[in-house]
């Protein structure tokens, strides 16, 4: 019954669905001309009912076998593909002499259907045929019927059944190429190449910081303890300059930077010489550079540095302060490193013939102020000094005319004027000696002899490394 109804059903007939009339404009009473839409174009009939016809001829005068197999190299022509639902019973005989309906033919799944006159079929192949089919119909009634395929193929005009075939395994490599990333043009329809950034100037940088700083000065954004040290304006001023002779004119090298403490407070004990404190400024420049948590050191002047109109404000801005005990106590007591020289003017005003051999240091008193907080005490030898301006002779009544500890003549001062007073490159060493414990003696600190005995240790500490850096250092100018 459902073939009756088959040429019904959409697709199989042969016509057009009728298109509504456009709606025409209209400029006031008066409708706008508008042309004819084109014809619908009509349904193009495949070509079904020439190849049918030839088909059912050839067809006519044999019948399909139950039990023929069909070879796996036969091929599906493309228009006449076959739907994998439908099957086909085994010894069904192909209808002859029925025209194929127009439409229906190439399509995907086209089986003819059941002839439904037995006298359709002509000669006695037909009447075989119905009898091995409907004997195989009444054994298989029984049994479920596989789900096979229809193939047709135009040499010989049968119709066959085969079973699906397995598809061939692939491996994973193979099904799954290699990713290609690709830039998504959805977001970025015209994305732009990348462009190297810029390399900025470092004058600029140098230039920017440095208005940066002056605004802050100007502003007064700055900090600056009780003892007037500017920590900004030592590491931005000070510091850059000392380094130049520092690293480039002195060629300094340290020795044993691990003996500083890297917290807390400390005692750090040199050797004075040199006519000016060039040596005071390079131990801090050693320090501030070399140790690894950058330490700052406050150094102790004499009296005659503050009365200097200009020189004392850039000694309290660089963390100077004045050598006495009570100024050093509360330093070291808030964990500062604290540098003094004990020889004083008698060590940096020493002639040339007397380099290296240390003066007396005093009373001691820098050992007090150690004693009184429990702070190591590190002994420091510094080698080069003497060589920047070698004093030849001491002008004393010029001295006490301008009030002054000493008036140096070296071979170029006063004879240079101004030129006299830049430093002659000499190698400068510094080594920082092992720490002497105080804490186990904090009671002792009143005590003179107790005072001096660590005095004579640390100058004799200071005194044998001099000699040994003098032995590293053969050539007071060499490399």
């Amino acid at each position: 019954m459902s073939d009756d109804f088959h040429p019904a059903l959409p697709g199989h007939a042969d016509f057009t669905l009728p298109q509504a009339a456009a709606p025409k404009p209209v400029n006031g009473k008066r409708p706008i001309p508008m042309p004819d839409p084109p014809p619908a174009a009509k349904r193009p009939r495949r070509r079904a009912a020439a190849a049918a016809e030839k088909a059912d001829a050839a067809q006519s005068s044999e019948a399909v076998q139950p039990d023929e197999a069909v070879q796996p190299d036969e091929s599906v022509q493309p228009d006449e593909a076959v739907q994998p639902d439908e099957s086909v019973q085994p010894g069904e005989a192909v209808k002859s002499g029925e025209e194929a309906r127009p439409g229906e033919a190439g399509q995907a799944g086209d089986v003819d259907p059941a002839p439904k006159d037995a006298a359709a079929r002509s000669g006695e192949g037909g009447q075989a045929a119905d009898a091995a089919s409907a004997e195989v119909a009444a054994g298989e009634a029984k049994k479920p019927r596989p789900r096979r395929t229809v193939n047709r193929s135009k040499s010989a005009g049968l119709r066959k059944t085969t079973p699906p075939a397995p598809a061939a395994e692939k491996p994973e490599s193979q099904d799954k190429p290699e990713p290609h990333h690709q830039p998504d043009l959805r977001q970025n329809p015209d994305p732009q190449p990348e462009v190297a950034p810029h390399p900025v100037d470092i004058w600029d940088q140098r230039v920017a910081r440095g208005l940066a700083f002056l605004r802050r000065r100007l502003a007064g954004a700055y900090e600056v303890d009780e003892f007037g040290f500017d920590p900004e304006l030592a590491d931005t001023v000070f510091h850059p300059m000392l380094r130049v002779l520092y690293r480039d004119w002195f060629r300094t090298e340290v020795f044993g930077i691990e003996n500083v403490p890297d917290v807390g407070g400390g005692l750090i004990v040199g050797n004075h010489s040199g006519t000016l404190a060039l040596d005071a400024l390079m131990l801090t420049t050693a320090l501030h550079d070399q140790h690894p948590r950058d330490r700052h050191l406050r150094l102790l002047g004499a009296d005659l540095v503050f009365r200097m109109p200009v020189l004392s404000e850039l000694a309290r801005k660089a963390g100077a302060t004045v050598a006495c005990n009570p100024d050093a106590e509360r330093l070291m007591s808030d964990g500062e490193l604290v540098g003094v020289f004990p020889e004083g003017f008698k060590g940096i005003g020493k002639r040339f013939s007397e380099r290296y051999k240390l003066q007396r240091f005093g009373r001691g008193g820098f050992v007090s102020a150690a004693l009184r907080t429990g702070t190591p005490i590190v002994p420091v030898a510094i080698v080069g000094a003497e060589e920047i301006y070698p004093i030849l002779a001491d002008l004393k009544p010029l001295a006490r005319l301008l009030g002054l500890p000493y008036f140096p003549v070296t071979p170029t001062f006063p004879w240079l004027g101004p030129l006299g007073l830049v430093p002659l490159p000499s190698k400068w060493l510094i080594q920082f000696c092992e720490p002497i414990p105080t804490a186990h003696l904090t009671e002792y600190a009143d005590d003179p002899l107790v005072v001096y005995n660590l005095a004579d240790e640390v100058r004799e500490t200071i005194q044998a490394t001099l000699h040994s850096l003098l032995e590293k250092r053969p050539d007071p100018f060499g490399p």
